[in-house]
């Protein structure tokens, strides 16, 4: 059973010697070494060998004539063969021959065709590295030029596009590097020219700021010939156009203009057209800044950053300097930096998107409005000149209204104007003192002589005179009033022009204006004018003459009232009925000043009377003298004769002023003598000095007769003297039967002896009987007088007790 599988296996391996390659022999060989049958393997090996040489043999038996022809044919073939291989040979030498050309044109082709691949790849990479290197190039030109909105939008494209494309290479790593850098570097450079630009603006803000006002102005004057639409609208229009212009050069990526100074120069010879307050200023900075910090996502920065900045200048601006209120040309100076600040800040808030707010500019105008207020109540306040006032008023009414044409409030501004108007009507007051007061102290106190036609005109056209009587009187002749009186009266209508200009442009109604301008003449009526006429009254040196003369003009002045009233009327075109309308107070006021002459010569007179009564010197023991009339004093003639001139000239008096003047002169007189006569340091009196005063009293009642002044009807002058008549003819004519019997009745002879008086007189003259009855006291008659004497002092005492009881 082994030896069988042995032989099967010995088979089987002799069949895979035969059909496996020599190759994969090696394990087959291994496998019959490693068995224990190597032996019979070898025979079965031979035996298999041998069979396969019988069989070789057999087939080269049969093949062997087959292989005898076939080698006969091969013999034959050499031959041809031999032929056929030189012919060969000589065609590969031609062959070869003609291929060398062709093999260098074929080497030649491959490197060509190796070339184009290189220049495929090397154009393929330049395609996309050559728009970086491009780009990147821009991107230097335009941080040269300084065009860094553009440039950051280059340095975007650059990063986001242009170097992913490019690949990994060792210049587009330096390039992506340094964007960083660049941004911060544009950066940074935007935020120096911003600094740049608001420094810059704060410097000239007083240009950009006059030349806005000087528009506004010129709008102002073109309001008046054209029909306009309101300036707000028109100021607005200009900006909105001018916006747009800007907002497309600076989104569009490049800006219009580059220049960093802020203020751009213009020709300032160019009358033709005042240009825009914007048009004045480069703001490409701010909006190049403004894009660049959107762009790095740093708006809010920004926005923050402008805004405090513009914040700190705004303090600035609107701190005026401490000498502001010395000239206009300070005031000009701070309100052109104000508009420019407020110009600049509305034109950033309409061409850019965000960057302020209209709640920051009205926050801002809020802050600005206060302080301006504060400082021009300040500043105003230290300013004595009305001109001064009038020119600050019209600079702040263009102020207010270059401003209001921006769009901001101004309803505080005119409110102030109303405030400052009180003190501009005090200013005017002091001013039109002084005027007043120099006009008073030139003026000559005597009416105007006229010689010519044109000479009266020109009195009558600068004061309204009417009077007929004196146009027909012929020339030369006078007017009755001194110079004093035209030159107030166009004094008045001066300060009512004052006023007026002062009330232009405030917006206020016609009636407002006319209130306005009454009550200010009412206080120049009656606080300075009345004032400087009793300053013009009660100064020294002032005579009866010039105080005569006051009353006149004072009275032409106040017949003038009327027309003042039609001139204010005329010039606000209110009509003087108007209700609730302010009357002037002129009249009272001249009236008033009238009143207080007419008792300054009152006063007057009577001070000059008692100069004349000082020199009396009557001899109160003086003896009876008979024979003929006593002359009246010296002092009392010279007395007379100084009311005699003086009353005569009065004739220009209203008669009432004269009359009253007269009639006080008179009871003066009167009162001044019984005064002399009752002074209780006057011990005694004598008879002959009571003969010598009652001719004196007769003297004065002669100048009363004579009617120094006209007007007074019958004796009504010599009632002055009726109390000292009465009393000196009870004395002189010793009447004291009829004084007492009558005393108490309406017919009485003495009615106007005062007992008190009688008695006191009497007193003094029992002194004076005592005196001398020490030396003739065994005279009977003069003992017989100190009796009558005593008794009627008794009777006397008697009536005065019956009368008290």
């Amino acid at each position: 059973m082994a030896s069988v599988e042995t032989a099967a296996e010995h088979e089987r391996i002799l069949r895979e010697i035969e059909s496996t390659d020599t190759n994969c022999i090696g394990p087959t060989l291994r496998s019959v070494y490693d068995g224990q049958e190597h032996g019979l393997f070898m025979e079965k090996l031979d035996a298999r060998i041998r069979n396969h040489d019988r069989e070789i043999e057999k087939m080269c038996n049969h093949h062997f004539q087959g292989f005898v022809d076939s080698i006969t044919e091969l013999l034959k073939v050499r031959g041809e063969a031999q032929k056929l291989k030189s012919q060969v040979t000589e065609t590969n030498r031609r062959l070869q021959d003609d291929g060398k050309d062709l093999m260098s044109s074929m080497e030649e082709l491959k490197q060509c065709r190796v070339q184009q691949r290189n220049i495929a790849t090397t154009i393929d990479k330049l395609t996309h590295c050559l728009p970086v290197l491009e780009m990147y190039s821009r991107l230097q030109e335009q941080m040269k030029a300084r065009r860094y909105y553009p440039a950051l939008r280059t340095l975007e494209q650059l990063e986001q596009t242009c170097l992913p494309r490019a690949g990994q290479y060792r210049f587009c790593s330096i390039m992506a590097e340094n964007i960083p850098k660049l941004r911060t570097q544009i950066r940074d450079t935007a935020m120096t020219q911003l600094r740049d630009f608001l420094e810059s603006i704060r410097k000239h803000s007083d240009k950009i700021g006059e030349t806005a006002i000087r528009q506004a102005q010129l709008q102002r004057s073109l309001d008046s010939s054209v029909s306009p639409q309101p300036r707000a609208l028109i100021g607005r229009r200009s900006r909105r156009e001018a916006a747009v212009g800007t907002e497309s050069d600076g989104q569009g990526g490049s800006p219009s203009s580059e220049q960093d100074s802020g203020v751009l120069d213009v020709d300032e010879e160019e009358e033709d057209e005042v240009p825009g307050a914007q048009d004045l200023v480069d703001f490409s900075p701010v909006y190049r800044c403004l894009h660049i910090y959107t762009v790095l996502g740093l708006r809010d920065v920004f926005e923050n950053y402008y805004r405090k900045q513009r914040r700190k200048q705004a303090r600035l601006v609107l701190q005026p300097h401490s000498n502001m209120h010395e000239t206009l040309e300070g005031y000009r100076r701070y309100f052109n930096q104000i508009v420019g600040f407020f110009v600049v800040e509305d034109h950033v808030l309409h061409t850019t998107q965000g960057l302020v707010n209209r709640a920051y500019v009205e926050e801002l105008w809020e802050l600005a409005l206060s302080k301006i207020i504060a400082a021009l109540r300040t500043h105003s306040s230290y300013c004595d000149d009305p001109d001064l006032v009038l020119d600050l008023k019209n600079l702040i009414v263009l102020f207010a209204d270059t401003l209001q044409g921006y769009g901001f409030p101004v309803s505080q501004l005119f409110d102030m104007l109303l405030e400052m108007r009180e003190q501009y009507g005090e200013i005017l007051l002091k001013r039109w003192n002084i005027t007043f007061r120099q006009v008073l102290d030139q003026d000559n106190y005597s009416p105007i002589p006229v010689s010519t036609e044109d000479e009266f005109r020109h009195y009558t056209s600068q004061f309204p005179l009417q009077d007929p009587e004196l146009e027909k009187l012929p020339f030369p002749k006078k007017l009755p009033f001194s110079e004093f009186v035209p030159k107030v009266y166009c004094q008045l209508k001066e300060f009512i022009y004052a006023c007026l200009k002062y009330s232009e442009d405030l917006h206020l109604s016609s009636t407002e204006v006319d209130d306005m301008i009454r009550k200010s003449t009412n206080l120049l009526l009656t606080r300075t004018l009345s004032h400087c006429l009793q300053y013009g009254i009660k100064k020294k040196n002032v005579g009866l003459a010039e105080l005569v003369q006051v009353i006149i003009n004072t009275t032409h002045l106040e017949q003038s009232c009327h027309f003042l009233e039609e001139f204010i009327s005329n010039i606000t075109n209110v009509p003087p009925d108007t209700v609730n309308a302010t009357k002037l107070y002129g009249t009272s006021t001249f009236k008033d000043a009238r009143h207080a002459a007419e008792a300054e010569i009152y006063t007057s007179l009577n001070a000059k009377i008692d100069q004349f009564l000082q020199l009396a010197d009557y001899d109160w023991m003086a003896a009876v003298q008979g024979g003929g009339a006593l002359t009246a004093s010296d002092y009392l003639i010279d007395l007379i004769a100084f009311l005699k001139s003086t009353f005569s000239v009065f004739t220009n008096l209203p008669g009432k002023v004269a009359q009253t003047a007269c009639m006080s002169a008179c009871k003066h007189i009167s009162t001044s003598l019984m005064q002399l006569l009752l002074d209780p340091e006057l011990r005694q009196v004598s008879m002959g000095a009571l003969q010598q005063l009652n001719a004196d009293v007769q003297e004065c009642e002669g100048f009363a007769r004579a009617g120094p002044v006209a007007g007074f009807q019958g004796d009504t002058l010599l009632l002055a003297f009726s109390d000292l008549r009465q009393l000196l003819d009870l004395f002189t004519q010793w009447d004291w039967s009829t004084y007492l019997a009558d005393y108490g009745k309406p017919t009485c002879k003495y009615l106007r002896v005062n007992p008190h008086t009688a008695l006191a007189l009497l007193e003094k003259m029992r002194e004076t009987s005592r005196k001398n009855n020490v030396f003739a006291q065994f005279r009977k008659t003069d003992r017989d007088r100190q009796k009558l004497i005593d008794t009627v002092i008794k009777q006397l005492r008697n009536l005065i007790a019956q009368h008290h009881a």
